[in-house]
């Protein structure tokens, strides 16, 4: 209950949005990460959609690894929280929220996309819809875990992908802007195939410095539709499409 109180404290207060009644904070157990969700359920049978968190705060101002990767901006949330959809669910990253024991600095630096994180999220997944019809929303690094979650791993009833801003390929990220590659995680780019073989669309920005429009253009190729959202950078400017994603109910 104190950890619960904390969390809502810190939703309604430092990231400047309120949490409808109708989400439930439920924490989900898997192999070696408790991980945070808020939970609309209302229709067990129907689709779930799934809004998986970017990278969070992983850095500060200065480019060091922060103490806490759990998330400033509420871009995800107001995306989750906003949809009337059915069943609708927020789900954050290992480490954010919660601190795990296993939990270290790695993951949220070069392990951000280990097997081990990837295998979080599927098995929170799993454990939230089943065998039920399922839509990832990702956004930044979030996209690169929807992506892995459905290409790398089986046992998902995945309809389709959807990402904003979304790391595809964490190699060419790395490279693209010159930083230090991320060694210990697992990359989307070797399934890339397998990925493209499911539906997806993806939302870049026109003016995302982090995640440049041509990184995902490059990846999808003439696959799947690529949007771009003018006006938009890598944390803000994305109002415009957020009824596009609520409408999304295959």
């Amino acid at each position: 209950m104190k950890r619960l109180l904390f969390l809502l404290l810190f939703l309604g207060s430092c990231s400047s949005i309120s949490i409808p009644p109708e989400f439930v904070y439920k924490e989900i157990r898997t192999q070696n990460f408790d991980l945070a969700s808020w939970q609309k359920i209302t229709n067990p049978k129907a689709v779930y959609k799934i809004y998986i968190e970017g990278d969070g705060y992983a850095f500060n101002a200065h480019g060091r690894p922060t103490q806490d990767p759990t998330p400033k901006g509420t871009l995800v949330r107001e995306l989750a929280f906003g949809d009337k959809s059915p069943n609708v669910i927020y789900l954050a990253r290992p480490c954010q929220y919660i601190k795990s024991p296993i939990c270290s600095q790695r993951h949220w630096t070069t392990a951000r996309f280990a097997p081990e994180i990837v295998n979080a999220e599927f098995e929170a997944i799993k454990t939230i819809a089943g065998e039920n019809p399922v839509i990832l929303i990702g956004f930044s690094g979030g996209a690169q875990i929807a992506g892995l979650v459905a290409a790398a791993k089986t046992g998902l009833n995945i309809k389709k992908v959807i990402t904003i801003a979304g790391n595809l390929d964490h190699l060419s990220w790395v490279e693209y802007q010159k930083l230090p590659p991320l060694i210990e995680s697992i990359n989307l780019a070797d399934y890339r195939q397998r990925f493209l073989d499911i539906p997806q669309s993806h939302f870049v920005g026109s003016d995302d410095r982090v995640i440049p429009p041509v990184l995902v253009t490059e990846f999808v190729g003439e696959s799947w539709p690529v949007i771009t959202v003018e006006g938009a950078c890598h944390n803000s400017g994305w109002e415009g499409i957020y009824p596009i994603i609520w409408n999304e109910n295959p």
